[in-house]
């Protein structure tokens, strides 16, 4: 109680501060987009979205107080030598998988006010692979987002409003690297709980705190919060100076109430309480065409491990990691804009599994795809260099392609995305390629396709058929390199918001 008392004191005495700024009513938009590599969080409402009174249908010009999206996705992935576990035996032959998925949404806002509300609901699922469906690719009608929102226009200011939801709802924040809902993957991440929000994005300030709780996907039957987890946290948007640099400041922690001697194996868990503070800062450096991107978050408190030979049933750990990512653009001035870009990324790794304190970065609901096409990797224990290149050679064509290499930052900490827990002295993981194209078809269609090609290092070559540590959830059953193909195509029913009148 005595923390949150001093979270939301300091919380009230930022709010005052910035109040004090200069231009802090102003009404003015300061948000500006990044230009790192698919970082961007996702907008609220969703990209898909449209307001009923900027669609196709004229008979509806006047309603924009309702906000609408129909999107069908469907995918086809061929993989080979898949590295990822599986769960099951691996196969030789190549993986051929449709996966599809479907959303829906409603919003109404403005004509009920303060009073707001938002439905939103998936359907996810796979087809045709040889191994066994996970909630990674199949979660069955569900709800992804249904919150009540009580939106105060002008709260703060002219045209700065205060927030508060309260509900299943999804979240994307920061460079989406610790909390995203991740929308490459099939299913969806998202949250049940509580969010606040102080100003909004277009605002020359704005803070976004929230409290809540996971969402477990279960396949055929309705989705359920984690009701032992909890995330929560602020992040502090400074842009009074976002044409050339926006600063944001935040917190994120997480707890785990663990039950590490649930009678039901799988259902034990260990105790967790982490907490993360970091600071993302990212624009244009002035009168060039450099761009930036760079996020450090430092990480410590309580990591439990399940251990059935102890009284208690687990053994609790000092945690204590950092990660850090920073990636550095130069726009060509060219017809196409191409864009060059070369990225580092590190998160720390456990050094000594056996000791009392666990150094493995906690990436908490991050997407991975800015780390690997394949998604092999995420923001643990790894060392990721990457050098990249973006253009678009025709009007509604975006071609981007990527040289990333990867090395464990810890040999003790293993691969985890793989299930190799082996230490031998090797740290060298692999080396990936990939291209990508997208294409805008027309209004209501878009289109995608790409390949990735990933080598196995030393240290994965050397592990395969070695045996793995009794929680490892799998292991790869060769050690030949990986190839990754999908062609995807969307449908968007209510066109991209840009109506044509006659």
């Amino acid at each position: 109680m005595k923390r949150k008392q001093i979270s939301a004191l300091s919380a009230t005495g930022a709010i005052g501060l910035l109040l004090s700024l200069p231009g802090a009513v102003s009404a003015e938009d300061y948000y500006q987009k990044t230009k790192g590599y698919r970082v961007e969080p996702e907008p609220d409402p969703p990209s898909y979205v449209r307001n009923l009174s900027k669609t196709q249908f004229e008979q509806f010009r006047d309603v924009d107080w309702l906000d609408v999206g129909l999107d069908f996705r469907s995918r086809y992935e061929y993989r080979e030598n898949d590295y990822r576990p599986t769960g099951s035996k691996f196969k030789n032959d190549p993986d051929n998988i449709w996966l599809l998925r479907t959303r829906a949404y409603i919003g109404v806002h403005d004509i009920l006010d303060p009073f707001r509300f938002v439905v939103e609901a998936q359907d996810s699922r796979s087809y045709n692979s040889l191994y066994a469906k996970t909630g990674q690719d199949v979660n069955e009608f569900d709800l992804i987002q249904g919150y009540g929102e009580l939106y105060f226009d002008n709260a703060l200011g002219h045209n700065r409003p205060l927030s508060i939801r309260a509900g299943r709802q999804s979240l994307e924040l920061l460079d989406r690297r610790l909390i995203g809902n991740n929308q490459f993957r099939n299913t969806t991440n998202n949250f049940e709980g509580y969010r606040v929000r102080f100003g909004k994005k277009q605002n020359n300030w704005d803070l976004d705190t929230f409290a809540l709780q996971p969402v477990d996907r279960i396949m055929n039957e309705f989705d359920q919060p984690d009701e032992d987890t909890w995330i929560y946290g602020a992040v502090l948007s400074i842009k009074q100076w976002s044409e050339f640099i926006t600063i944001q400041p935040y917190f994120l922690g997480r707890k785990v109430d663990g039950d590490p001697k649930n009678l039901i194996v799988a259902n034990r868990k260990a105790d967790m309480d982490i907490y993360a503070p970091g600071l993302r800062v990212y624009g244009v450096i002035p009168d060039t065409a450099f761009d930036y991107d760079t996020d450090i978050n430092k990480q410590f408190g309580r990591f439990g491990k399940l251990d059935a030979t102890k009284p208690s049933g687990e053994v609790l750990q000092q945690h204590d990691a950092i990660a850090y990512s920073l990636e550095l653009g130069y726009t060509f001035d060219h017809d196409w804009k191409p864009r060059a870009s070369a990225y580092y990324g590190y998160g720390s790794g456990d050094k000594r599994s056996g000791d009392s304190s666990n150094q493995r970065f906690d990436a908490f609901y991050g997407f991975n795809q800015p780390w690997s096409r394949n998604d092999y990797f995420s923001w643990d224990n790894i060392h990721a260099p990457k050098a990249r290149l973006e253009f678009s050679p025709y009007k509604g064509v975006q071609i981007d392609t990527g040289y990333n290499a990867y090395w464990m930052a810890s040999d003790g900490g293993g691969w985890n995305r793989a299930g190799l827990t082996g230490v031998n002295g090797k740290t060298f993981l692999g080396h990936e390629f990939d291209i990508r194209l997208r294409h805008k078809l027309n209004a209501y269609v878009d289109w995608s396709l790409s390949y990735a090609r990933f080598t196995p290092g030393d240290y994965t070559t050397s592990q395969n058929g070695v045996k793995q540590s009794a929680t490892a959830t799998g292991t790869p059953f060769t050690n030949e390199p990986s190839n990754f193909f999908y062609f995807e195509v969307s449908l968007n029913a209510f066109g991209d918001g840009k109506p044509k009148y006659h």
